[in-house]
């Protein structure tokens, strides 16, 4: 039986993982975690979604701070 490997982010959209690391972050500590200075000049979902969806490591970062956001409730 081939199983599917297990989904970390657990299917959770880009914009869903944004949100959940704002509210557990904050918009200037999370700017200052992934060195992304777009959140703390422009604090809003969508131009920040713009830039991750076009910067692949930008995405990446984000995605690993959430799994390590998700260890640390």
């Amino acid at each position: 039986m081939n199983q599917k490997p297990k989904d970390p982010l657990h299917g959770k959209t880009l914009e869903m993982i944004l949100k959940e690391l704002v509210d557990f972050y904050g918009w200037e500590q999370l700017g200052n975690m992934i060195t992304i200075r777009c959140f703390t000049h422009d604090p809003s979902i969508k131009s920040s979604l713009t830039f991750l969806r076009k910067t692949p490591w930008a995405r990446t970062k984000v995605e690993n701070l959430y799994l390590y956001m998700l260890e640390q409730l």
